[in-house]
């Protein structure tokens, strides 16, 4: 049995104790799929390395288009896949910005909606087909927790997460008959590329850690932040800024000032 862990190149964290090596730990063979494939072998020796599972690599660019997808279910034609890990996810900018100031808006726009959100439901249709045959399966959709509103200077990430978050939660009551599990995981802070250079503490966690009681929750929830510390934090936000003042004439300029949503970044 194997999982399927697509990803994005920008953010790999190239450790087979992170997701897809705590997974392996658990006695699944993975695959993984990324642009960068030093990184992608890189990876897959450390979980063959620290696990004995089987690896594959596939390397595809996830801001392509319908293309890139005939290479991947070439590469799955004769495997069985159990798990799908949508983990695949990038911004605009490395940085907060408006929509209209980041470079070459137009790329841009098209890459992070292919990204963010083709990936997930082509993946999705790719294996959830095999899933439904077998009587069972996973998919584990990793969202944000930017997926629960929009958030200025993360406009199109926000929206992309937030498809994400609804599209998971319909295919997971379709399928739930079926014995397939759709799970959306919106974490807060991971430490990961994405959220460099901010380091782990009090609001952040490790990746190695996160991905440990993420997969904790599988089966019990449908929808989870990932870990008890997210949750806090989601919690505590929602208390210190609803939404009626996120938008207010007095909550904007907080905004603006003091960059709230640069925690809203997920580990991708």
């Amino acid at each position: 049995m194997f999982i399927c862990c697509p990803r994005y190149a920008g953010a790999t964290i190239g450790s087979g104790r992170t997701g897809p090596g705590q997974l392996a730990r658990r006695g699944l063979n993975v695959v993984l799929i990324s642009r960068d494939l030093s990184k992608l072998k890189h990876e897959a020796k450390e979980i063959e390395r620290l696990y004995g599972k089987s690896t594959r690599v596939i390397q595809v660019d996830f801001t392509g288009g319908l293309e890139i997808y005939e290479t991947i279910e070439a590469g799955l034609k004769d495997l069985e896949i159990g798990v799908l890990v949508n983990n695949v996810g990038q911004k605009y900018a490395p940085h907060l910005c408006k929509l209209l100031d980041c470079d070459d808006v137009a790329k841009k726009l098209q890459d992070i909606i292919n990204c963010n959100m083709m990936s997930v439901a082509q993946m999705t249709r790719i294996l959830l087909p095999r899933m439904v045959s077998r009587g069972k399966g996973i998919i584990i959709n990793i969202s944000s927790l930017a997926d629960r509103k929009p958030y200025p200077y993360l406009a199109v990430y926000a929206a992309t997460k937030a498809f994400v978050r609804s599209f998971s939660v319909a295919v997971g009551t379709e399928y739930r008959s079926k014995g397939v599990i759709v799970q959306t995981v919106s974490p807060f802070l991971v430490e990961t590329n994405m959220t460099y250079p901010l380091k782990k503490g009090l609001l952040m966690v490790s990746a190695e850690d996160f991905a440990r009681q993420a997969l904790d929750t599988l089966g019990l929830t449908s929808e989870t932040p990932g870990c008890l510390s997210h949750a806090v934090q989601d919690f505590l936000l929602t208390m210190l800024l609803p939404s009626w003042f996120f938008f207010s004439p007095w909550g904007y300029p907080l905004l603006e000032r003091c960059n709230v949503v640069g925690f809203f970044s997920e580990r991708t």
